[in-house]
Order: C-alpha cells, then sequence, then structure tokens
C-alpha cells in the first residue's frame, strides 16, 4: 500500500471513529419549491420558472467529509482519477485543507460521484437559485439593496483564498448554510446555462465568462451576484476546479 493509501486509510479509520463507529447521515432540509422569479426565465418573455419541492444538503461537503469519501471510493483520489474527470489541479488543498472546510478544487465529475453515494445529485440551477434567494427571515430577499450588497461585497474578495469554515454564519430561512459568502458550487446543469434569454444563440454561453457583457442579456441584472455565479459556471468544462469551487447535495 503507497503513502499515499495509507494517510486516506487513516482518515477514513479517524472519521469512522469520530463518528461512534458509524457515519452521521448527512443533514437535508426539505424545500418546498414555487415559482422563481429567476435571473434565467423559462423563456424568452422572462416568465417565472417552477421549481418542484426538494431538499437540500444543509452544508455544503467538508474536506473531512470528502476524504473519506476518496477513502471508500479511491478511484476519485488526486493522481487516480482520470484526467476526462480531473484536470491537474484536482483536490490539490484537500491534503492539507481543515476539516470543518469545503473541499474545493473538486470537478464536477467527482462531486456527483459524491453525491451519488449519498443517494442524491447536484441540485439543478434552478433549485439553488430558489435556495440562495432565502436570507435568514425572508424566502426572497432580492429586492432588498442592503442584502444584495452584503453578498456582493463577497465576491469582491480575491477568488484564491481559502474558505473558511462551514456554518459560521446564520442559516437563511429554510435552515441552509453558506450559500453566499464562502464558495462557489457545482450544478448539475452547469453546461446548460446560457447568457441569452433565446438559449439557441450560438455564442452566449461564452459570452458569460465576461459578467458586464453577460448581465446585460439575463432577465434580473440587479442580482449581479447571481449572474456572477452563471457567469462562472458557464465557463467551465466538467473537469475544471477552483480554489474556492465546491458542492453541496440535493434529493
Amino acid at each position: 500500500m503507497g503513502r499515499a493509501a495509507v494517510r486516506l486509510a487513516a482518515a477514513f479509520a479517524a472519521a469512522l471513529v469520530a463518528s461512534g463507529g458509524a457515519w452521521a447521515e448527512p443533514a437535508y432540509r426539505l424545500l418546498p419549491g414555487g415559482t422563481l422569479r429567476s435571473v434565467l426565465p423559462d423563456d424568452a418573455a422572462g416568465a417565472d420558472v417552477t421549481v418542484a419541492p426538494f431538499q437540500l444538503r444543509e452544508r455544503p461537503v467538508s474536506n473531512a467529509e470528502f476524504r473519506a469519501f476518496v477513502a471508500r471510493s479511491p478511484d476519485w483520489a488526486r493522481g487516480q482519477a482520470p484526467s476526462l474527470f480531473a484536470g491537474p489541479s484536482y483536490l490539490a488543498a484537500l491534503a492539507d485543507g481543515a476539516d470543518d472546510a469545503p473541499v474545493t478544487h473538486v470537478s464536477w465529475h467527482a462531486a456527483a460521484a459524491y453525491c451519488a453515494s449519498e443517494g442524491a445529485r447536484l441540485p439543478r440551477w434552478h433549485e439553488w437559485e430558489f435556495a440562495a434567494a432565502a436570507d435568514a427571515t425572508r424566502a426572497d430577499a432580492r429586492d432588498d439593496p442592503a442584502w444584495l450588497a452584503t453578498i456582493l461585497a463577497w465576491y469582491s474578495a480575491p477568488g484564491s483564498k481559502v474558505p473558511g469554515a462551514i456554518g459560521q454564519g446564520a442559516p437563511n430561512v429554510y435552515g441552509i448554510h453558506d450559500l453566499h459568502g464562502l464558495q462557489w458550487e457545482w450544478v448539475e446543469d452547469f453546461n446548460g446555462l446560457f447568457v441569452d434569454a433565446d438559449s439557441r444563440a450560438g455564442q452566449g454561453k461564452r459570452q458569460l465568462a465576461f459578467c458586464g457583457a453577460g448581465a446585460v442579456s439575463l432577465a434580473d441584472r440587479r442580482n449581479y451576484a447571481i449572474l456572477m455565479r452563471v457567469a462562472l459556471l458557464a465557463a467551465l468544462d466538467s473537469n475544471h476546479d477552483g480554489a474556492r469551487l465546491g458542492f453541496r447535495c440535493a434529493r
């Protein structure tokens, strides 16, 4: 057994001991769904989208949780996952990352595999946006300029900054932590996000790589922080990763 495998096995054993010999079931919260005024509307006329009820993981997946996953599924270890599924910087921060910080430098494929191991999947964009519209007391706080300014301030921080511990702030009204202010998150349908209301426009996806240009053709230009999320995700390929890019799961 190589050094990396020994380290992963030790991480798995430590996590198992810490859990009292049984894996703690990750907490999911039921969100009621409903109509959503999305930055990516249902049609060219800007119609609201309908989000069905779904469950969302209360917290993003942590370094400790992903280490345990890799110990159970070593094919997803750094250096083991095929390049088609993981780039050169895949899991670059996992070995030295704090247990309670979100896992980052994770590809879409690895995130999807992790969620499948929980009997879940990645949230779809409109599900994530539905959950992220809430603050601590309101299901939709997006018309509050002060709240929008607060979350936008985080997006001005350097993208290379290492995320801190999960769950340090108040949860939103659904009991969900850290949808803003800690990390970016993969969604299941990231490669279906387009800049134009008419998604058949040829160059729409790549225009989103430049936030200012993308914002002018999306539905809700006030919510620039969310538009930045769309821009980032639309610019990614499924084997990409990033210093602040993690994930959570949905059911």
